[in-house]
């Protein structure tokens, strides 16, 4: 049996309800990431109310308008007639229009792509022809476009009632999925995939080495080329945007790593991070401890998937196409280990949310100075509390956990709270003797304690 896609969303769908239920005409733009569940959250929000749903191609704007019309037409009993603008088509629309009707345009990319004046016949259908009956949703999976949608300069600027950038899935959603597999398998399968429904449901949560070889290592496979399809999509000319995410994937995050491997100056590094950025491809850290401003800062690669892809396919691709691939398993293992550090944060604003911890925090990051570092570091600055954690992807003993709570002791007093009240914190995969190691006052969970937390609401 096929598992459903559909996970969760309950904000999401909750907003689409509030604005429905508003009496007023709406207009949302809804977009995302390729994969990321925007048409299947669409479709759940109007599966029970009177809706046109309409998927827009390539073909161009009279095309699209003929095919809207007669879609509409099919469903609400408008006149068989040949319709080739959008505008035409609203007007007919707007005669049998019942009390509330969603009209959703999905990929309205596509239109603005084939034609230029897109915005514009757009601007004369809101301002002209809908009324306080219509729920307009146009969605689109290119990010940067729709971003320039709602620029000052474009027709449409103004005339959105509502914005909703959709996000991958948390690492607990993705529990929920899966929910008969074991938790480690789960930890895997996000460690490559991250929270996008598209990529996760590919696999089963049964054999995770040999779903993982088929489902990333196969040239047959839907996996196999999907960055560099986005990239090109968003991007255009993409061969200094891949050199980028390759030296992040293989560990380079100072602009000077980064430059030195991509082969690109220094100073033409922040406009490609600025873009990589803005597409949510790349973020941006500094210290904790930091001003936003601080020189020391570093970058990441923000997508599980684009990580795992730049750091074991692309590299492979002649040794896969030939069939001599051969898995480093133990790079792997420590890949996800890094993958971990970002579960186990979102874990601990869980805890945070649910009041599980010393004290509540309003901040949460890592820091490092020279060659010292901390996974994370969470912060409540009002009442100058601090709660330092070390993350393993490891089975440890009492005496191993012992040693890196000891280190990481000796690591606060360089992070510079000075006067702060500390405590010590160890998230991993497995950890003996935890019960003895939390009396004597340090704070440790493992991969139980994530299957004990109370379910997340987003």
């Amino acid at each position: 049996m096929v598992k459903i896609m559909f996970v969760n969303r309950k904000d999401e769908l909750a907003l689409l309800e509030e604005l429905y239920r508003s009496g007023k005409k709406e207009v949302l733009i809804l977009y995302g990431r390729r994969r990321v569940g925007k048409t299947e959250l669409v479709k759940k929000f109007i599966g029970d109310k009177p809706a046109i749903y309409f998927l827009a191609d390539r073909d161009g704007l009279k095309a699209n308008a003929r095919r809207f019309y007669r879609e509409s037409a099919e469903k609400l009993g408008l006149p068989a007639v040949e319709v080739d603008d959008f505008r035409k088509a609203f007007e007919l629309i707007k005669l049998k229009t019942p009390e509330r009707l969603v009209v959703v345009i999905d990929e309205f990319s596509y239109l603005m792509l084939s034609d230029k004046n897109t915005p514009a016949v757009f601007q004369h259908v809101v301002d002209e022809i809908l009324d306080d009956r219509f729920f307009l949703i146009l969605t689109s999976s290119l990010v940067g476009l729709m971003e320039s949608l709602m620029g000052y300069n474009n027709p449409l600027y103004g005339r959105r009632t509502a914005q909703l950038k959709l996000k991958p899935l948390k690492f607990f959603h993705v529990r929920e999925y899966f929910k008969n597999a074991p938790i480690e398998t789960v930890v895997r399968i996000y460690s490559v995939t991250g929270g996008v429904p598209m990529y996760f449901r590919l696999f089963e949560g049964r054999d995770f080495e040999e779903e993982l070889l088929r489902v990333a290592f196969s040239p047959t496979s839907i996996l196999y080329e999907e960055p560099e399809f986005i990239l090109r999509e968003e991007l255009g000319d993409v061969h200094r945007y891949y050199l980028i995410l390759e030296a992040l994937a293989n560990g380079r995050h100072r602009v000077s790593e980064i430059a030195d491997f991509a082969g690109i100056e220094a100073k033409d590094m922040p406009k490609y991070l600025r873009t990589l950025i803005s597409l949510e491809l790349v973020r941006r850290e500094v210290p904790i401890t930091e001003n936003e401003r601080s020189k020391k800062a570093r970058y990441y690669l923000n997508d599980n998937f684009f990580n795992f892809w730049f750091r074991f396919v692309k590299p492979n691709k002649g040794r896969i196409e030939i069939g001599t691939f051969e898995m480093d398993w133990e790079a792997f293992n420590t890949y996800v280990g890094k993958a971990f550090e970002e579960i186990a944060r979102q874990f601990l604003i869980e805890l945070n949310r649910a009041g599980e911890l010393p004290s509540s925090f309003t901040r949460i990051g890592r820091w490092w100075h020279k060659n010292e570092e901390i996974d994370l570091v969470a912060l409540n600055e009002r009442e100058k509390k601090a709660l330092l954690v070390e993350v393993k992807w490891k089975d440890l003993n009492e005496g191993e956990a012992r040693g890196i709570l000891k280190d990481l002791e000796r690591k606060g007093e360089l992070v510079g709270l000075e006067g702060w009240e500390k405590d010590y914190g160890l998230v991993a995969k497995r950890v003996e003797g935890k019960v003895g190691l939390m009396r004597e006052g340090w704070q440790v969970w493992d991969l139980n304690d994530f299957e004990g937390l109370q379910r997340p609401r987003r």
